[in-house]
């Protein structure tokens, strides 16, 4: 008898060529599309004569996952988990913007709905496994970073517990992304040249600050330069701007480059440094809080990213009380970030993670992210 497995189908390629994967290794496989967000809330068509009969990307999402399993001959389901996201993640989501914090939703949601909600649901529906369209690879129980490193997406999925990856199946792992696209075309499927998402699920396409505006108020604020004091120019809401941001800061008349570098949420004030290797950019240890190991492994020396698409960089970690942890970086890194998620790794393999509460140069916190 085969094993059942059913596949998180998002209606973009690697979810698509995933499933054909797993039918072709001989598994029982059927797929489901998870609705995460109401598409009717703050839907930008709405009341716009010229797009109201245009479909939102996410029910296009679903009609390109509905074609792929006709081409492949498998059952699809569809479920929403709205309130679970609304919930779980959106809301995090807004009460780090409040705190002047910059949050990566896309962890939350692998945790709480991927590898939980979906995990429940795949299991009433009689699956033994569940399988996603993440370019990550799991051996010996232990979660490695992809083969094709430039998509390798472990970053997003180390806030999991160690139990959540059980039973869980990543079959294009072992592939480049040239080679999940080569197969879409050679077997025919209709998502083969589809352009991959990007940004946050819930914003798509549309502008983040006219987005936001939505649930959170503008509340314009003074911009000053952090080394003169000076106020340079004027922001529109310290939720909008994220730290070693160079773009859209609102201040004119300044050829030289000029970045964030922090917050003061209680004055309201965005902080600007001049200059790309600014020192006020540079912090060389942090305090996190909220750590997740998913593994036994508790090193005193790893590497660390940061952020998604950062380096590695060569850590040291200091175990303190209230499940935090100091992590000392020497050799100083740009643009460490409160909100984000710092990620452990020994080589290839993906130890854990923990929220960034604090960034410190020589021990003291930065006075202008606080």
């Amino acid at each position: 008898m085969k094993e059942k497995v059913i596949i998180g189908m998002s209606g973009g390629v690697d979810s698509a060529v995933g499933a054909y994967l797993l039918i072709k290794e001989g598994y029982d496989v059927e797929a489901l599309f998870m609705r995460n967000w109401d598409s009717m809330l703050n839907n930008d068509t709405l009341g716009n004569p010229n797009l109201e009969n245009e479909i939102c990307p996410q029910e296009q999402d679903y009609n390109d996952a509905k074609k792929v399993c006709e081409i492949l001959g498998i059952k699809l389901h569809r479920i929403d988990f709205v309130k679970e996201y609304w919930d779980n993640v959106f809301t995090y989501f807004l009460n780090e913007l409040k705190k002047g914090r910059t949050p990566n939703p896309d962890l939350l949601c692998n945790k709480y709905i991927k590898f939980d909600a979906f995990k429940k649901e795949a299991k009433r529906l009689g699956a033994k496994y569940i399988a996603t369209g993440h370019y990550a690879r799991l051996k010996n129980n232990k979660l490695l970073r992809a083969v094709d490193l430039n998509k390798d997406q472990t970053y997003f999925l180390a806030g999991l517990k160690k139990e959540q990856l059980e039973n869980v199946l990543f079959p294009i792992g072992e592939l480049t992304k040239p080679e999940v696209r080569q197969i879409a075309i050679d077997i025919g499927l209709n998502v083969a040249k589809k352009k991959d998402s990007t940004g946050i699920c819930f914003i798509g396409e549309r502008n983040f600050q006219k987005f936001i505006q939505n649930y959170l108020k503008p509340n314009p604020g003074k911009i000053i330069n952090v080394e003169t004091k000076e106020v340079i120019g004027t922001h529109q809401g310290l939720m909008n701007y994220t730290i070693g941001q160079r773009k859209n800061t609102g201040i004119s008349g300044y050829d030289e480059r000029h970045y964030v570098c922090g917050k003061n949420v209680s004055d309201n004030i965005l902080y600007i440094a001049f200059g790309k290797d600014n020192k006020y950019l540079i912090s060389n240890s942090c305090i996190l809080e909220d750590v997740n190991f998913i593994t036994d492994k508790r090193p005193t020396s790893c590497s660390a990213k940061f952020r998604y698409r950062s380096e590695d960089v060569s850590v040291n970690l200091q175990y303190l009380e209230n499940n935090e942890i100091k992590v000392i970086y020497p050799q100083g890194f740009k643009a460490v970030t409160p909100g984000q998620f710092c990620v452990f790794y020994d080589h290839d393999e993906c130890l854990g993670s923990g929220i960034i509460k604090k960034v410190m140069k020589d021990d003291e916190e930065l006075w202008y992210l606080k």
